[in-house]
């Protein structure tokens, strides 16, 4: 039996791990810390038991699992929070988790539910294990068939007859990611796996991985279809789901088979020719964004490092940076040091607070480094500036300085 354990806080998932290693010896488990991780030992490994906590940085643990349910629909999903909200453990049911657990969670309690499920593992016949087994091969198999022929490669002499007869009209199309220096193995998942239950909602057909960037689907629309419908349907479930710029592209109407390399290749140069679209900004980016300009408002005399920002609200780094510009047209770094001088201003009219007292409460712990962040942008000293407050005050009651 292979157990995975995917929560952020190692203290949890490893005292986990301990508690079902020790009640379990025989049983294999995994540990991860982000659904990223998850994405990768469920790829790697034939996981039987997930259990998932809900807040996690990148994708949160309901996300995960209902991203996931297609792909691996025999996994046995727990949920487990910190919090007891009734929404939380409804929508885990909704989702088909077997048992939502709070935190710390007892020794009995979870090797009741390890019991429970390892019954219920154990009970799925072996001729359905079988038959979802040869299914997926030959899936893998068909796509993988479609994969060299789209790059233009030569698929020996299979006979792809039957495949073409069953797609006499499709369209092809093209999910691109901009990831630039990272890792996008959780979003490349979760293309994959949006992409093909749409794909199945409104026809037939599949997706495959064209490369590490891009997915390609090929889709059979039922008759009414509408193209744009579809593209705008995928388009609004990535948005709410990506984390990194991406675009979408569609061939049009075709018929002919021999045609699709070359048709590939003219959606790879189109894709270049043109900027990718910041799409997450109008969904869940903006919503992002939003919390994180209440968030710094609200602890901006804390380390705000633009990678703990981005975790607050689950965004890629470069990502979040670059839709917060965009949102507030300033770099976060450039944003976070205004509100800290302007707030240094104000503290400063206090004659009562000590320049280390007021450098600290702005979220500088060195006065050095505050002085010179104070004089770049004011020209002017914390002590010059409070001097010349001072004296402009007491002018305007009419008291001579002295």
């Amino acid at each position: 039996m292979n157990i995975l354990i995917a929560d952020d806080e190692r203290v949890i998932r490893e005292g986990i791990k301990r508690t079902i290693e020790n009640i379990y010896p025989e049983y294999q488990v995994y540990v991860a810390a982000r659904a990223e991780d998850a994405v990768k030992v469920m790829e790697e490994q034939h996981i039987h038991i997930v259990l998932t906590d809900i807040l996690m940085p990148g994708m949160n643990g309901l996300e995960f699992m209902k991203i996931s349910k297609r792909r691996y629909p025999y996994v046995k999903w727990v949920v487990i929070s910190a919090h007891s909200e009734f929404s939380y453990a409804q929508e885990a049911v909704r989702l088909g988790a077997k048992d939502y657990l709070l935190k710390p969670i007892g020794k009995n309690k979870l090797q009741e539910i390890i019991n429970n499920l390892t019954e219920e593992i154990q009970k799925d016949s072996d001729i359905s294990r079988q038959g979802e087994r040869l299914r997926a091969s030959l899936r893998f198999l068909r796509e993988g068939v479609f994969q060299r022929l789209a790059s233009g490669l030569d698929i020996g002499n299979l006979d792809i007859g039957p495949f073409i007869e069953d797609f006499s009209n499709y369209y092809l199309v093209m999910v691109q990611m901009d990831p630039g220096d990272r890792s996008v193995r959780l979003e490349h998942f979760i293309v994959e796996n949006v992409l093909s239950e749409l794909v199945e909602r409104h026809g037939r057909g599949f997706v495959v991985s064209y490369d590490r960037q891009s997915l390609l689907g090929l889709v059979t629309l039922r008759e009414n279809g509408e193209i744009e419908e579809f593209q705008q349907e995928v388009r609004e479930h990535l948005t709410h789901y990506l984390k990194v710029p991406f675009q979408i592209l569609h061939s049009g109407l075709s018929y002919d088979f021999s045609t699709v390399p070359q048709v590939v290749k003219r959606m790879r140069e189109a894709s270049a020719s043109q900027a990718f679209e910041l799409e997450p900004l109008k969904g869940s980016g903006e919503k992002a964004i939003d919390v994180a300009l209440h968030y710094i408002k609200e602890h901006y005399a804390e380390d705000l490092s633009l990678e703990k920002m981005a975790s607050v609200v689950f965004l890629n780094p470069a990502y979040f940076s670059q839709l917060f510009k965009h949102k507030t047209g300033q770099g976060y770094k450039e944003y976070v040091t205004s509100l800290r001088l302007e707030q240094a201003k104000l503290l400063l009219l206090n004659p009562k607070l000590k320049l280390a007292e007021i450098a600290e409460r702005v979220g500088y712990q060195d006065m050095r480094h505050f002085t010179q962040m104070f004089r770049k942008r004011f020209h002017l000293t914390p002590t010059e500036y409070r001097q010349q407050e001072n004296i402009n005050i007491l002018l305007s009651k009419g008291t001579p300085p002295q």
